[in-house]
């Protein structure tokens, strides 16, 4: 396992003793400060969910372009995302062409009772039709990782010695976006464009990403300290994690938020069709972030709105 992503168990965490907590909230400490990336094992989320909800997904991206574009949106928006409406390097302020792939986008839609703010943050839900079964399975993986994440939340407030409801007392009712990728073969949407990626090279905005993803020639890349970039290891039973710039802000940048892309489809492997499932958790839309104090941060940043941080990162990668 390479040293730029580690592999980090979980059931110490869960199983409740001292000591098994100081070890994974140690480990925890020591890649999210080295890396910003890890893969954990132990989470407790059934590999069968998994599978139906991508197998659902797929089913969705197989129908007729046509009757997707009924539920076509744009960055933000609840629904299928096209090719074309999403170019994240642009969050670095890099001009690239659009990202190779299609998304269906869904998120938490518990509203908070401001018109202002449940327009765009706690957007109703949209489910196709022709896929009756995507809807529950769907929402029982949001809130699987849901949980997962605020019990991650809980593992990075142990690390550094801070109460354990430091970070969980801002997602009572947090915003948080679930996106399914997929990323077409070759043989579908041809040679890219130079600079064109599936996901061009950038950084995530909120707290912490959970990802489930597929292996494959292209597929996923971290950039390391030193500015190399590194296919990022694989492991069928467990979740890829990592942190956002909302955290890295939060810990005053004494955890990493990392670069990464991922690969476009490679001419060794022309008819892959990888499916990703990726949950961005941030926080409550009002949390006001402010940096840990020195000696566990290392830059004190300004306050910050979470929502108003977070719009402005999400305007930058839409294509206009």
């Amino acid at each position: 396992m390479p040293a730029a992503v580690p592999l980090v168990d979980l059931s110490p965490w869960y199983a409740g003793t001292p000591e098994g907590r100081a070890v994974v909230a140690a480990e925890i400490d020591r890649a999210l400060r080295e890396s910003g990336f890890l893969l954990v094992t132990g989470h407790g989320v059934p590999s069968e969910l998994r599978a139906e909800t991508r197998e659902l997904a797929r089913r969705f991206f197989a129908l007729p372009p046509e009757v997707k574009q009924r539920y076509a949106v744009t960055v933000g928006g609840r629904g299928w995302l096209p090719p074309g409406v999403e170019a994240n390097g642009y969050a670095e302020g890099t001009e690239t062409p659009p990202d190779l792939k299609e998304s269906y986008s869904a998120g938490a839609d518990t509203g908070v009772g401001d018109p202002a703010v449940d327009g765009f943050w706690f957007q109703p839900n949209v489910w196709p039709a022709e896929v009756p079964g995507l809807a529950a399975t769907a929402r029982e993986y949001m809130a699987r990782m849901r949980a997962l994440s605020d019990d991650l939340l809980r593992v990075f407030a142990h690390a550094l010695a801070l109460a354990p409801d430091h970070f969980t007392r801002h997602t009572g009712r947090p915003t948080y976006t679930f996106n399914i990728n997929r990323y077409p073969p070759l043989t579908s949407v041809g040679p890219p464009e130079p600079g064109q990626f599936r996901i061009g090279p950038h950084t995530d905005f909120g707290t912490v990403t959970v990802l489930d993803r597929q292996s494959g020639a292209g597929g996923l890349q971290v950039c390391t300290a030193e500015g190399d970039w590194v296919d990022a290891p694989f492991d069928e039973s467990a979740f890829t994690v990592n942190i956002g710039d909302l955290m890295a802000r939060w810990t005053g940048d004494r955890w990493r938020s990392t670069r990464h892309r991922v690969l476009p489809p490679q001419p060794t492997a022309p008819d892959e069709d990888l499916v990703s499932l990726i949950f961005f958790y941030e926080t409550d839309h009002d949390a006001r972030i402010t940096s840990l104090a020195p000696p566990l941060g290392r830059v004190a940043y300004p306050e910050v709105l979470a929502s108003a941080y977070l719009k402005e990162k999400l305007d930058a990668i839409t294509m206009q």
